[in-house]
């Protein structure tokens, strides 16, 4: 309960933390691009999303052997130029899997806090940023993205083939200091549709590579051999809504 108090704490202030960029916000100025013309940066945006993750590890990557969980985000997106974006996101992140080799017959169950900084392309363009232009933002947009943050993991690791449930039986952990922090790298694409002229909807799906074999608490058990770090995927419905 106190990891995930500290998890939501986060989400929290990151919402808080928007209003001094907002309270700054007097009117628009003007940009321009290589071809001199003129573009404004438009106002603040925050994301609410919501979906699943998918464990990527030791123990293997089959969507079959995840126990999936939920996925929370909230962030905000702001306008650089007329095709990239700036973002940053704090998410809440349950995600657990059990063992492709039966024979080991290990599994584990994980809570998650994420703070990522981004960078997203658009790769429709949108004459709606123009100065001189009165088109609409357009119906559908395709955006790819990629950044960095930290990862705050504090998985539990067992014996056994199904989801973890009050009666689990925890190993004894691998190492002393969970929840323990961890760089992520997310890299992913995704689809949005306009509804309104300040409301979007988005599909999207990251995946993040991090810096520990730990994330699912199995490293030293499998006598610490791995080959490649620990990683995992997001799949998140996700609003945006421009403050103006």
């Amino acid at each position: 309960m106190r990891f995930r108090s500290l998890i939501f704490g986060g989400l929290a202030a990151g919402a808080l933390s928007s209003h001094p960029a907002l309270a700054q916000y007097h009117r628009p100025v003007r940009h321009y691009n290589r071809q001199e013309r003129a573009y404004f940066r438009g106002p603040l945006h925050v994301t609410l999303g919501g979906g699943t993750a998918l464990y990527n590890g030791d123990l293997g990557n089959s969507p079959s052997d995840n126990f999936l969980g939920p996925a929370l985000s909230l962030g905000v997106l702001y306008r650089l130029t007329p095709h990239l974006h700036l973002g940053s996101e704090f998410s809440y992140v349950q995600m657990g899997a059990r063992d492709k080799a039966k024979e080991r017959g290990l599994a584990f169950t994980s809570t998650n806090g994420l703070g990522t900084v981004f960078f997203r392309f658009d790769l429709l363009p949108d004459e709606s940023v123009f100065a001189s232009s009165m088109a609409e933002a357009p119906v559908f947009q395709v955006f790819v993205q990629g950044g960095a943050g930290l990862l705050l993991y504090n998985p539990q690791a067992y014996y056994g083939t199904e989801r973890a449930n009050d009666a689990t039986s925890f190993l004894p952990p691998e190492r002393n200091d969970y929840p323990a922090l961890a760089g992520a790298f997310p890299v992913g694409a995704g689809f949005g549709v306009r509804l309104t002229d300040k409301l979007r909807a988005n599909l999207e799906g990251n995946y993040y590579f991090t810096t520990t074999d730990q994330l699912d608490d199995i490293n030293l058990r499998l006598g610490g051999a791995s080959a490649s770090k620990d990683g995992f995927g997001t799949v998140m419905l996700k609003l945006d809504y421009a403050l103006k």
